[in-house]
């Protein structure tokens, strides 16, 4: 059951909603638009608030949904499988060749649905981020790299380790990033393409 939840996971974290929701509204497509990422921040540089919004909750609510549904049917181990299998399924999509978004909304999905209190700290530090620095990817890491801190805080390790984990592919995804932020030249946020 834990590999059935792995793949329903994938599959459903695989569905690239920024790319469905800029097509949907006539935007073009996502991939060759600003950074070319499928993620919500990409889709508000098309100027297009409504698509960006709906693009950042169906992502959240990927993450989300997996870990709830997963939890609801076989547990709580389930539901970290269900989560983290989205989480990759987001990342590397088997829809797009296995090239898709950094993963943070879904991250931020699975993290509230793991644990909600550890959900909204996370989200909290990546909005008190975003609102000093209005910069994203910088907001994202900030975010990642606190959200295992905060599940520690409430004791508990094994979400700790699950957002970990995430948290690392999340640094991982965001290499560009960290060097533009380094140089000064990481786009703010709203920035049209």
């Amino acid at each position: 059951m834990l590999l059935v939840c792995t793949v329903v996971g994938y599959l459903v974290g695989s569905i690239p909603f920024g790319l469905v929701i800029t097509r949907a509204f006539g935007l073009g497509d996502l991939r060759q638009i600003g950074s070319g990422n499928i993620g919500a921040t990409n889709v508000l540089r098309t100027g297009n608030k409504l698509a960006a919004f709906l693009t950042l909750i169906c992502d959240v609510g990927k993450g989300a949904a997996a870990v709830l549904v997963a939890r609801a049917l076989l547990g709580e181990a389930a539901a970290l499988v269900a989560g983290a299998a989205t989480f990759a399924g987001h990342c590397y999509p088997l829809y797009l060749g296995f090239k898709g978004g950094k993963g943070v909304a879904t991250f931020l999905g699975t993290a509230i649905a793991l644990s909600w209190p550890v959900g909204l700290l996370t989200c909290a530090a990546w909005l008190l981020t975003a609102l000093v620095t209005r910069i994203s990817s910088l907001s994202a890491l900030v975010a990642a790299l606190l959200s295992p801190v905060f599940a520690m805080l409430f004791g508990l390790p094994t979400v700790a380790a699950a957002v970990g984990i995430m948290a690392v592919f999340i640094f991982l995804r965001h290499r560009a990033n960290i060097a533009r932020i380094r140089a000064g030249t990481e786009p703010k946020i709203g920035k049209k393409a």
